[in-house]
């Protein structure tokens, strides 16, 4: 890759939501020169690698989606992964981008040095552009437990994100280990098809009812020819998002409302007092992740589950050991143990000025100027970057954001007499102090989870409304850069 008439050229990292927005937005604003490298052999990011029974989006489809490119045939209100997957492939087709993806080809470094990026693959290959933009995401690296005997297991074990289809799972007896958001969508599936499915929690979570209705033809028909009335929905999903993170940033007391409802669900699905306890959480709504299902906790009242609660000492051969020496025994391990979300961008060797490494720059924790770039490594320009994730909403409407912010950086390196764009460390000191500083008042300072590192500090979650990012973003200020 190199500079061109089409403007500089741009080295983008990963085809998910993040890659695909951004280069939309480039191709959108006349620049051509841009390549995706992605490591497996197809798009998608986690809707590709996730494919566990039951997989499906948190976050309602209208708003899960580009804004400017709105799908009015979504069968329900919360698509499961395969029609996402769909989706993003019909995105990548109607603007041209395949002959600009490069499947097959896993990034393990990049140095800037001279002017330029230089990226090394792990086949071997090496690329070099003017911009270089990781968009690997919070969650694309799975995470194993440090459970001691891990190793020791029998039988079939693999974890959510690689699940083993292969594996057959009727007549067996089924352990699965976390609680978390793609546990509560296959634990139900798992209780069809298994003889005893038991789930070891550590913390259980807030679980809300989930309006899922399939959208009927005439709905269909509507958004297709008065796309208004899908907006309308859009609008009325994105307010109520709004709504709950500034309940969790600035009036926990407003958070009140939800977890009553929580409390309700319980009480109309678990009858067993005892299995209700288990399942009523001991922190402050919202401080993890809220979880929306309509069949999960049902699920955990059937006879052929169980929820266990005593803290796991070790894995065994034939099963699970838990605290005080009982063993009990599984043919199947499933892993619902979530991602390295504050390792960002993953295994990636980046180097900056002076061959400075972005991990020991990030040696107290990930940190960047509006989650996007970091002082030292010119021309880098991060998608869901630090405190860029959301604790309600969609983050696709961030990506938009960023991408709308890296498509203006872009644009000043068409300038005369301008090759790098470097944001000033006090720009960033002064925005990472303010960050924090909200962070620290807001509901996720007040529990372990992982919106949070060891020390505590929070390094993915936005601490505001998104419509508040979108102020910020709006316009690349030249004065918050060492322009050379």
């Amino acid at each position: 890759m190199s500079s061109s008439a089409k403007g500089p050229s741009v080295l983008i990292v990963g085809a998910g939501f993040g890659g695909i927005g951004t280069a939309i937005e480039l191709k959108r604003a006349g620049f051509g020169d841009f390549t995706i490298l992605e490591r497996a052999d197809g798009p998608g990011g986690v809707w590709r690698d996730n494919t566990y029974p039951g997989a499906a989006c948190d976050i309602p489809s209208p708003l899960y989606s580009f804004s400017f490119e709105p799908n009015p045939r979504w069968p329900k209100r919360f698509s499961h992964q395969p029609d996402i997957l769909a989706y993003l492939r019909r995105v990548i087709a109607k603007y041209g981008l395949e002959p600009h993806i490069r499947y097959g080809t896993e990034v393990t470094g990049a140095e800037f040095d001279e002017g330029k990026w230089r990226v090394a693959t792990k086949n071997g290959e090496t690329f070099e552009a003017d911009v270089f933009v990781p968009a690997v995401g919070q969650l694309s690296t799975p995470v194993l437990p440090d459970i001691p005997g891990r190793e020791r297991f029998a039988g079939d074990a693999f974890h959510s994100a690689q699940w083993d289809h292969g594996v057959e799972l009727a007549g067996k007896r089924v352990a699965v280990v976390g609680t978390g958001a793609s546990a509560i969508q296959f634990v139900p599936e798992l209780q069809k098809r298994a003889k005893q499915v038991t789930v070891f929690q550590r913390t259980p979570p807030y679980v809300m009812a989930k309006s899922d209705p399939s959208y009927r033809r005439w709905q269909h028909w509507l958004f297709e020819h008065l796309p208004p009335t899908q907006l309308l929905g859009r609008l009325r999903i994105f307010l109520l998002a709004e709504y709950a993170t500034y309940a969790m940033t600035r009036h926990p007391l407003l958070a009140k409302v939800f977890e009553l409802r929580t409390a309700q669900l319980r009480r109309r699905h678990i009858e067993d007092p005892e299995l209700r306890a288990k399942l009523k959480p001991a922190y402050p709504m919202g401080c993890k992740r809220i979880l929306f299902s309509n069949d999960y906790l049902p699920a955990l009242a059937r006879p052929n589950v169980d929820v266990e609660t005593r803290r796991i000492r070790e894995i065994t051969a034939n099963g699970v050991r838990v605290e005080d020496g009982t063993e009990l025994e599984a043919d199947v391990l499933v892993y619902g143990t979530g991602f390295a979300a504050t390792d960002f961008l993953g295994r990636i060797e980046v180097r900056g000025l002076g061959g400075r490494s972005l991990r020991d720059a990030w040696s107290g924790g990930a940190r960047a100027y509006l989650g996007i770039t970091v002082p030292g490594f010119p021309n880098l320009f991060c998608v869901y970057g630090p405190n860029t994730n959301l604790g309600a909403g969609s983050i696709i409407y961030m990506i938009e954001r960023q991408a709308r912010y890296i498509r203006q950086a872009v644009e000043q390196l068409t300038r005369p007499g301008v090759s790098s764009l470097d944001v000033r460390p006090e720009v960033e000191r002064r925005y990472d102090a303010e960050v924090q500083a909200r962070l620290g008042h807001s509901v996720w300072s007040a529990c372990t989870s992982w919106y949070r590192q060891a020390d505590g500090r929070v390094t993915t979650n936005w601490p505001g409304l998104v419509t508040e990012y979108d102020r910020r973003t709006r316009r690349l200020d030249v004065a918050d850069y060492r322009v050379a």
